[in-house]
Formats: C-alpha cells, structure tokens, sequence
C-alpha cells in the first residue's frame, strides 16, 4: 500500500508509523535488560525522505523507502537520568510515546479507510 498513488502519502505514512511502533515496543520490552541502548526515529524526518525517495523511482525503488528512510533517520535515546546498568529506557518516556504514535497510527489508518469507502462508493455508483 505505500506505493499506491491512490493514498498518496497515508500509506508511507502508515508504514513508518507501523515500524516505529515495532520500535518502542522493543525498547519497553528490554527496559530491564543491562546496556540496552532504546532506539527512535524521526517520524517527520523519515516521511520526507520516503516522499523525496518515492517521487524520483519507479514502483520497485518505492516498495523500499520506508524501510530505507526510517534507517536513515534513526538514533538512540539520550536518557534525561543515567541508569547504572547502561541501558537508556525511560518507560514513561517510551509508554508515552507509544501511546502517541498509536493514536496517530490509528489517525492515518481512519483516514484511509475514509479513502477506500469513497472509492468502493464511486465504483457501486452511489
């Protein structure tokens, strides 16, 4: 669906914010593991670079961009209090932010349900 033109850039969208919840799961998931560095990207970041990449390649290039960008706009957490064990999860930090993203995720997905119901409406002729 990210390379679809008939979403345009929800379905991008939906991909990197798919992949970013996989993300925070991961790092609320090893909050207790010693030296676990927690990992984000830059949502707005990543969009604009699948975009720029989407928009310069054909339908084979596009199918890759998502991943590809949300690589290029990743990084590890800066702790605002240091751990003794070396890991950087702050859970409150990453339960809010997953919180976050899930309802922007569940957004993206409203609106392209909006998106598919208007074009099954156009093709039954209602």
């Amino acid at each position: 669906m990210a390379d679809d033109p008939l979403f345009g850039i929800h379905g991008t969208a939906l991909t990197l914010r798919s992949q970013r919840m996989a993300m925070l799961a991961s790092n609320i998931a090893n909050a207790a593991t010693p030296n676990y560095k927690a990992r984000d990207f830059d949502f707005t970041k990543a969009l604009a670079s699948a975009s720029a990449q989407a928009a310069g390649g054909s339908a084979d290039d596009r199918s890759a961009t998502a991943g590809a960008a949300a690589e290029g706009a990743m990084g590890y957490r800066v702790p605002l209090q240091s751990s003794l064990d070396g890991n950087t999860v702050e859970l409150s930090t990453e339960q809010t932010l997953f919180a976050e993203n899930a309802v922007q995720y569940k957004t993206t997905l409203s609106f392209l349900q909006g998106r598919i119901a208007t074009v099954m409406s156009a093709l039954k002729g209602e």
